[in-house]
């Protein structure tokens, strides 16, 4: 009985591996039709006085500002073009800065942040940070950088109900994300840590102190990253 117990779960594992690779080289290359977390919003939404619909809108690549690619480098990642996956020496640090603070930070890459958005679900546990690593580590290897950051920008929650920068950027700036300014750009990038609770288009003071730094890590990391607008 055990012995076929476990041929069960072998099995089971095996079959829901296969159908994890399929989907993420799939997605490699069509556009995204939803994520995880725009439908578990669609459904907390239901059992609220919030309105059930979400405002999304796929872009390619090509039709995305290179001030926002930037901009969400400078603000979330630095270094995404460089790990794979993970950024080892930021968890270490977010780590020991936990230890003695009440407020946790976490380390999250931009890889890390797509896996979670587009397959997983919010809160914290172990069993979604494993599940993340394990997609996380997917992405990296199935996917390009290039591609990696074209989902992110497009399934990235920019504010209540608004995801991705096509729909931020009709939404908040009234342009295409193609048209997205330098100024556009950080300012988007600055509600990155949390959409709900910051405003794009009516920034408080931390919102504008973080703009101005945003734009010095863009101006830092520069053209050896993108071309600026």
């Amino acid at each position: 009985m055990l012995k076929k117990f476990w041929k069960i779960i072998s099995k089971i594992i095996i079959f829901l591996f296969l159908i994890t690779i399929t989907i993420v080289i799939i997605f490699r290359f069509l556009p995204i039709p939803t994520s995880s977390f725009m439908v578990q919003n669609k459904i907390s939404n239901l059992f609220s006085d919030k309105s059930t619909h979400i405002e999304y809108d796929w872009v390619s690549k090509d039709n995305i500002s290179n001030s926002i690619k930037l901009a969400v480098i400078a603000a979330e990642d630095q270094k995404f073009l460089d790990h794979f996956g993970f950024d080892i020496e930021s968890i270490e640090k977010a780590i020991s800065r936990n230890k003695k603070s009440k407020r946790i930070r976490g380390a999250s890459t931009i890889t890390q942040q797509t896996a979670k958005n587009l397959f997983l679900w919010s809160g914290k546990s172990f069993i979604r940070k494993g599940l993340e690593a394990y997609f996380t580590l997917l992405l990296e290897l199935f996917w390009s950088k290039e591609r990696i950051l074209e989902v992110y920008l497009n399934i990235a929650e920019f504010g209540e109900n608004v995801y991705g920068v096509q729909a931020s950027a009709k939404k908040y700036f009234n342009r295409n994300a193609g048209q997205l300014t330098y100024q556009n750009a950080a300012m988007m990038a600055a509600v990155l840590p949390n959409p709900k609770r910051y405003k794009v288009n009516s920034p408080n003071q931390y919102q504008q102190r973080r703009v101005l730094w945003i734009q010095r890590q863009m101006r830092q990391l520069g053209e050896g990253i993108f071309k600026e607008d």
